[in-house]
């Protein structure tokens, strides 16, 4: 029951709201508060705006549908990890495994899966973008009018399945040729069961992303990482095609989708005529409409 209610996301480490990553972007954002005193972070105009609600209510009913529906429509990463497997034995035949030392095999693995996991989630996220036909279920996201946490999960549950598939296809064709090179050698370095480079991006304010806190790392870093303040910049109408990358911003630099300029008043949602505005509209309406970007 707490699964299908999505009580069960607060307490697995693999999720965006993880009760500990919570707790750290909530003490980032009181920090700057603390130096930016024009900021209420607890503004009921946003935490009860109709938009948030929505996102509280659609919270639910699209862990609901996960379990229920998505879920077992999926491949899994091991099932493409063992396909992988049996694909380059049979098109190079077996091979001796690399004489790597563990640790080397651990770190490789771990940063390979993070690196290719964050690539491909760049394309998609801009694939959703560009094809009309798939920015009909990606606007679901961007139609929130205000950011909170859980707006990490106003995601159709069409675009679901393609990041759920995503990831099953890209972690899955990592992990086999791990295992063709090394064998049952082959792990991550992980921190409470969550590789280690996801870990550090998940405690860093990851759930800053979907506020008001208007962070950022700097012009420097930018170029390299996702700061709180580009994704809403990715969430306001007038730069919503920029900023697809997940953590890195590597992706967007080199593809020419980078854009870090500071944007006076931040007005999220979506240019288009939408009817979002509640949790079964937000469900049904991309079936219904024909969008152009």
């Amino acid at each position: 029951m707490t699964e299908l209610l999505g009580i069960e996301y607060f307490f697995n480490t693999h999720q965006r709201v993880f009760w500990l990553y919570l707790l750290s972007s909530l003490s980032i954002a009181l920090i700057y508060m603390y130096f930016h005193k024009g900021l209420n972070l607890f503004s009921r105009d946003i935490w009860w705006h109709q938009s948030a609600k929505i996102d509280y209510g659609y919270f639910i009913v699209v862990s609901v549908i996960k379990v229920v529906v998505i879920i077992p429509l999926l491949l899994s990463s091991k099932e493409v990890s063992v396909f992988t497997v049996i694909l380059m034995q049979q098109l190079f035949g077996y091979v001796s495994a690399l004489d790597w030392s563990r640790e080397m095999i651990l770190f490789t693995f771990s940063l390979t899966l993070f690196l290719v996991s964050d690539f491909t989630r760049y394309w998609l996220h801009r694939l959703m973008h560009s094809i009309p036909l798939l920015w009909r279920f990606h606007r679901v996201h961007h139609s929130a009018e205000v950011l909170n946490p859980l707006t990490f999960y106003r995601i159709h549950p069409v675009e679901n399945f393609l990041f759920g598939l995503r990831y099953a296809l890209s972690a899955g064709v990592i992990t086999g040729i791990f295992i063709y090179f090394f064998g049952a050698r082959i792990g991550l370095i992980e921190i409470i069961g969550v590789n280690i480079f996801v870990f550090v991006f998940a405690l860093a304010g990851s759930n800053l992303r979907h506020s008001h806190v208007p962070i950022r790392f700097g012009y420097r870093l930018e170029k390299w990482f996702i700061s709180p303040y580009m994704h809403q910049l990715h969430h306001a109408k007038k730069t919503v095609h920029t900023n697809f990358g997940g953590a890195l911003a590597i992706w967007d630099r080199m593809f020419k989708t980078l854009y870090v300029n500071q944007v006076q008043a931040l007005e999220f949602g979506v240019n288009e005529p939408t009817n979002h505005h509640s949790i079964i509209a937000l469900i049904i309406e991309p079936f219904k409409k024909e969008v152009i970007v």
